[in-house]
């Protein structure tokens, strides 16, 4: 029960991008289409959740117990550096169309704050692998629920008569604001 708890606070109470502002630049580059989203979506849930399961048990089972521990940060993104580039592969072979949309987003998830934040804040909070698992799972699926919910609020809006002051990024940055203010009313429930 404590671990669905944990994957349910870590999607809506501590949302990676709408409550601790990681992962903001795929959140706000691919929202534009819901398909875009949809692939971005599946792949950070890949990314993040084999990440947190493999650098939870690198840092448990090699860091820690050679005292390796400040090697972390840089051990954690080769692992990220290499899961994105199988997932790049993948996607290339399997789903051009996908791989073309998704663009220079795709390799940027190595370098999305978010991904790197939830394998650093496993390990600071003493998870092991399961719960870094269960974590990296819950802010993936996170993730996924905040850039979905602002790529179809953006398809709905696109032809809307908005002041032509508020098109484009300022409109996108008021609703995510609008957003983020929603999803803290979660911390309230759980």
């Amino acid at each position: 029960m404590s671990l669905l708890l944990l994957a349910i606070s870590a999607a809506l109470v501590n949302n990676v991008v709408l409550s601790q502002f990681l992962g903001l630049c795929p959140f706000l580059g691919v929202s534009k289409k819901i398909n875009t989203s949809t692939g971005m979506s599946m792949a950070v849930i890949v990314v993040i959740t084999a990440a947190s399961a493999i650098c939870g048990a690198i840092y448990q089972f090699i860091l820690a117990p050679l005292g390796l521990t400040y090697l972390n940060t840089i051990v954690f993104i080769l692992v990220i550096a290499s899961l994105v580039q199988f997932i790049e592969m993948f996607l290339k072979k399997s789903n051009p169309a996908l791989y073309e949309s998704l663009g220079v987003f795709l390799p940027l998830i190595t370098t999305n704050c978010a991904v790197l934040g939830v394998a650093l804040t496993n390990v600071q909070k003493n998870y092991d692998i399961l719960t870094a698992t269960v974590n990296g799972f819950g802010t993936a699926i996170g993730f996924a629920l905040a850039i979905l919910l602002l790529a179809s609020l953006r398809e709905r809006m696109e032809n809307n008569d908005i002041p032509e002051s508020f098109k484009g990024m300022p409109h996108v940055l008021l609703t995510a604001g609008l957003m983020s203010i929603a999803f803290f009313g979660w911390a309230g429930v759980l």
